[in-house]
């Protein structure tokens, strides 16, 4: 990695696009039973690159994230059955709604998680290229083998971070 454009007078890292292209990781999320709002919370942080000293608020330094098992999330409290998902069809009376529960029993349940990130990235130019790092899926199963992810322990952080019985 380059030494990127340090400004007249000051010794701050300010990070160029190509700098940032070759340094990023590979991490896999195994979703099953964590908590849903604290796991996009993480992504979001890991895909804008926050974790990092090179972290630059207009350049993408993040890492991509592989996250499987997003069908077996846990959503807390009554939430699941709760809290509802609206969009417009864009005709008059257009409106329409699922429940969290309809989303993760339906065909696409890797939905709920993406949304949920997406709504925590800033938004912007930068937003659709940072979110291109993010792969959901709803089974373990996933075509990103050959990059080697790195196994990325999100509920030994803590004990809140997983469904507690």
């Amino acid at each position: 990695m380059s030494k990127g454009i340090l400004t007249q007078g000051s010794r701050s890292f300010v990070a160029k696009p190509a700098d940032m292209a070759s340094c990023a990781e590979w991490h896999l999320i195994d979703a099953e039973g964590l908590v849903l709002g604290r796991l996009a919370v993480e992504i979001a942080r890991l895909i804008r690159g926050k974790h990092k000293a090179t972290f630059t608020p207009n350049v993408n330094c993040g890492d991509k994230i592989v996250v499987i098992n997003a069908d077996k999330v846990h959503l807390t409290a009554k939430k699941r059955k709760d809290k509802v998902y609206y969009w417009h069809t864009g005709y008059p009376g257009g409106i329409k709604e699922r429940t969290a529960a309809q989303i993760l029993e339906g065909n696409h349940p890797e939905r709920v998680l993406a949304k949920a990130v997406e709504r925590m990235i800033p938004g912007g130019a930068l937003k659709s290229e940072v979110l291109r790092n993010l792969h959901i899926y709803a089974g373990t199963a996933h075509p990103h083998k050959a990059q080697q992810p790195k196994p990325y322990d999100f509920a030994a952080a803590n004990a809140k971070n997983s469904k507690r019985y």
